[in-house]
């Protein structure tokens, strides 16, 4: 969204919400389809990888979900489970290399679910090395019987740790603004799914207009959010485990664009006051609140980096939206984005290494990442309309919204070679995505040790 048409809808949002609607539309049903990815622009070719459903208690709905995160990733292509030759594997035993060879399969991955005494399941699990005959990795959770959703997310995250060695991304989850209604009766609602867009809570009732949902990457149970109501808008804090609410209070102006520093002590956003937009940052355990930016025009987006020394942010002082950096304390104030076009959205990569950002022009939308002195930029997306890149935990992948001509507008995903682009899990409309941190730390030792395990 073009940044001043941003700053108009805000002001009149502000004026024209309607109080609560009488009744909360239904909730979208999650797609049953196969999952789509998008690969482009010639890459090699993604590790077959043979994913057997697990034994035991929802064992094939496990293997599922195992399958369509790996899928989703780029790196995997998961074989067709009717056509494994060798059935009837149990944790007790290597499989049969040879009868893995021959369909193809570059990695094994088998497992089984047990309950215990006290009612909660172990869900273990073997990944094998079909051409060199030996063990990558074992492990075993335990959990409820109803969590084997999330384990499936982090058995995925497991694998891909071992295979690629980064660390990995599916057991996390995302926030987002939920959209349904028509044109002119449009209702938003925060709301919050797996990141395969799974098991959707929606956080609001759809009173507010709800703007710029993200997380504490120090806590991924906090996010912050506006919500625009008639005649107000303001910062919440919303903790997702105890579902207390709480407003950092009012301000002379508009607020909008909020977003925790990463160690979750500051809050830096925007404030329209007197026709001008300039970057703040508050203290959020004793409310002080601090200008950072003073040109006469629009400063909004500001992002910390991750070792919180600098912000990146949004400013047209120059005459059209380009992207600045500056020192934590609002000094050293410069402009690193060095292309034409419209630059807004920017966000640090948790590695520290990137910044993405919405970018417009000729006509189209992009979602790119810089180098953070701005060099380097490379677009990763482009179509019709899209905008609010996200970063994923492990800052390899970013979540975007994106929009067809006459289309809803969904929640997409790509990787950052720009060659893995696909639609991610969630079935309605939705906008301004935020990727939480892992919720989890991944093992650090997968015990792939052992008589059988493969060499360093």
């Amino acid at each position: 969204m073009r940044l001043n048409r941003l700053l108009a809808s805000v002001a009149v949002l502000a004026m024209t919400v309607s109080a609560a609607t009488a009744q909360t539309p239904p909730v979208p049903p999650q797609s049953t389809d196969p999952v789509e990815v998008e690969i482009d622009q010639g890459v090699l070719r993604p590790m077959q990888i043979a994913v057997v459903n697990f034994n035991g208690e929802n064992g094939a709905d496990l293997g599922g979900v195992i399958r369509a995160d790996l899928r989703r990733s780029g790196y995997f292509e998961p074989l067709d489970p009717a056509g494994f030759v060798e059935t009837g594997l149990t944790l007790a035993n290597a499989p049969n290399f040879p009868q893995w060879t021959s369909i193809g399969a570059q990695a094994v991955l088998y497992g089984a679910v047990t309950r215990r005494p006290d009612g909660r399941n172990d869900f273990g699990f073997r990944l094998y090395d079909p051409y060199r005959q030996c063990q990558l990795a074992s492990y075993q959770f335990t959990a409820t019987p109803e969590q084997w959703r999330r384990i499936g997310h982090k058995i995925a995250d497991l694998i891909y740790q071992r295979m690629t060695g980064e660390s990995g991304l599916f057991d996390s989850r995302v926030v987002f603004v939920s959209e349904s209604g028509t044109q002119l009766n449009r209702l938003s609602r925060l709301a919050i799914s797996d990141q395969d867009g799974f098991n959707p809570v929606y956080l609001t009732q759809g009173d507010e207009v709800i703007m710029s949902p993200r997380f504490s990457l120090n806590d991924p149970n906090e996010i912050t959010y506006v919500a625009l109501g008639r005649d107000y808008s303001r910062i919440y804090l919303f903790n997702l485990s105890t579902g207390r609410r709480e407003s950092l209070g009012e301000f002379d102006g508009q607020v909008l664009a909020p977003r925790f520093s990463n160690d979750g002590s500051k809050m830096a956003f925007s404030i329209i006051r007197g026709g001008n937009t300039d970057v703040y940052v508050m203290d959020l355990s004793s409310r002080q609140l601090r200008r950072l930016t003073t040109d006469p025009g629009i400063d909004t987006s500001p992002s910390f980096s991750p070792d919180n020394s600098q912000i990146v942010f949004t400013s047209d002082r120059s005459g059209s939206a380009r992207l600045y950096t500056m020192r934590a304390d609002g000094t050293g104030q410069r402009p690193i984005s060095r292309g034409g076009g419209i630059y807004t959205a920017p966000n640090w990569s948790p590695r520290g290494d990137l910044i993405a950002f919405t970018k417009q022009g000729g006509g189209r939308f992009s979602t790119g990442v810089m180098n953070t002195d701005g060099s380097g930029e490379r677009i990763l997306s482009s179509s019709y309309f899209e905008e609010g890149p996200s970063w994923a935990p492990n800052g390899r992948y970013i979540m975007f919204a994106r929009q067809s001509p006459g289309g809803d507008t969904r929640l997409w995903t790509v990787d950052l070679s720009g060659r893995v682009v696909s639609q991610a899990g969630y079935a309605g409309r939705g906008t301004d995505p935020a990727w939480s941190p892992l919720l989890d730390e991944q093992p650090a030792n997968l015990g792939g040790g052992g008589p059988d395990g493969c060499p360093t």
